[in-house]
């Protein structure tokens, strides 16, 4: 687990703020979910033989009233019990959008921490392969927006579970005959989650995998009328993808339609968003049958790939910082910062660090390195004529780069100095 420090609070605010308008133009609306659930609600929604409900989950027992509790491995299911708690459903579909902590016991990689954070969409209620079409799209908006290359999209179908069933004892079967090469982790799903084993990183597995039999040679008539609309609607939006028959998602809720965005820019692990349709879900859950389809996307790899791409937005700073000295000047000082407030200018207030007061070199060095676009002067001089001095920190002309402008007129002057500085 890591801090985030205020060095890093522009790029997470340019990312949330990005992500914010992609999902306001697709019409989505934000739902928070406590990052602590009941664990059954993620052996249920997740399923009980998957590396996350087996290996990696923060769980404990609440010591007051013994219940059984999890910090949030993901947040669909969440999401769905807070559907099904709340009635959302009611009155047809929801578009539900989330951002949050998720806390995974895994092995920590670039970009990957046990308390890691995600963005992720929900389409509850939608059945066709547009709406499958349409989250990813938002997907590619959104590297769009911000300005994010080299993300590649992969594509499969999982089908339907009499079409999985098929499968799986063909895979089972195959898989049997190659026993003597599997390692630990595919000998435990061999039985249970035949179809991670193919999603396999163990370089000595990865060629068996290639032989395995294809779930997507074993879809029926409508996963595959499914899927080839999937296809079609994507190709119509001028959107690339590669069809991956291997790809399959580590959660058991997943049918039909699953995708992942990848890139070689992060090492091996280079999955920076993923998702599909869980149609099963909400019925598993408790609800009626309803269809569904999300994605979720790791921020912390988000963010290291504006890194990677040199994205980083600079830090503007603030637009004044107000430098005073005396007594005297204290009180209009701290009312001039208010009132420059009031019409929406950011504002630093210089305050002392040991309370007996800051020359002005040393409170102007501190302006300086703000970032501020304008210095406000205050001192006794000051006051007795009614004016502060307004110092251009970002002026190029070090001949007339400060003025003085009466206490009355000061915003006016701000206000104008600043349209003037973004015209320029």
């Amino acid at each position: 687990m890591n801090d985030i420090l205020p060095a890093d609070e522009t790029l997470w605010t340019f990312f949330e703020q990005t992500a914010r308008s992609m999902l306001r133009a697709y019409g989505y609306r934000q739902i928070r979910t406590p990052i602590i659930e009941h664990t059954n609600l993620f052996s249920r929604g997740i399923g009980e033989v998957t590396d996350i409900v087996e290996k990696e989950m923060y769980s404990f027992t609440d010591s007051l009233n013994g219940e059984n509790l999890t910090l949030r491995p993901e947040n669909t299911a969440a999401v769905v019990r807070a559907a099904l708690e709340h009635n959302l459903l009611y009155d047809g579909p929801k578009r539900l959008w989330y951002i949050g902590p998720m806390f995974r016991h895994e092995r920590p990689q670039r970009g990957r921490y046990r308390q890691f954070h995600q963005v992720g969409v929900e389409a509850l209620g939608l059945a066709g392969p547009d709406a499958d079409v349409e989250i990813i799209l938002m997907c590619q908006r959104l590297w769009d927006d911000l300005g994010l290359t080299g993300i590649r999209l992969e594509l499969n179908s999982l089908g339907q579970a009499s079409e999985r069933a098929a499968h799986r004892q063909d895979l089972i079967a195959y898989l049997e005959k190659h026993s003597a090469i599997l390692d630990d982790d595919a000998k435990r799903r061999l039985h249970t989650n035949p179809l991670r084993v193919l999603d396999t990183k163990n370089p000595a597995l990865q060629e068996m995998a290639k032989g395995a039999p294809r779930l997507i040679d074993y879809l029926g008539d409508a996963s595959r009328e499914h899927f080839d609309g999937v296809q079609r609607l994507l190709k119509a939006n001028n959107i690339p993808f590669t069809i991956n028959p291997r790809l399959v998602r580590g959660l058991d809720y997943y049918n039909l339609t699953v995708f992942e965005w990848v890139t070689d820019k992060l090492g091996a692990q280079g999955t920076v968003a993923g998702g599909g349709r869980y149609d099963p879900l909400i019925e598993q859950l408790g609800g009626k049958a309803t269809p569904a389809c999300g994605w979720a996307m790791g921020v912390e790899r988000i963010l290291e790939l504006l890194r990677e791409d040199d994205l980083v937005p600079q830090d503007e700073g603030c637009d004044v910082y107000i430098v005073h000295q005396g007594e005297a000047a204290l009180s209009p000082a701290l009312v001039a910062a208010e009132r420059l407030r009031d019409v929406g200018l950011d504002v630093i207030f210089h305050c002392s660090a040991d309370g007996k007061g800051s020359s002005f070199k040393s409170q102007l060095k501190r302006a300086d390195a703000s970032g501020a676009a304008f210095a406000v002067i205050l001192g006794d001089n000051e006051v007795a004529q009614q004016q502060a001095v307004v110092k251009h920190l970002r002026s190029s002309d070090q001949q007339d780069n400060q003025v003085g402008v009466a206490f009355d007129q000061l915003t006016d002057y701000l206000i104008d100095a600043m349209v003037a500085s973004a015209d320029a």
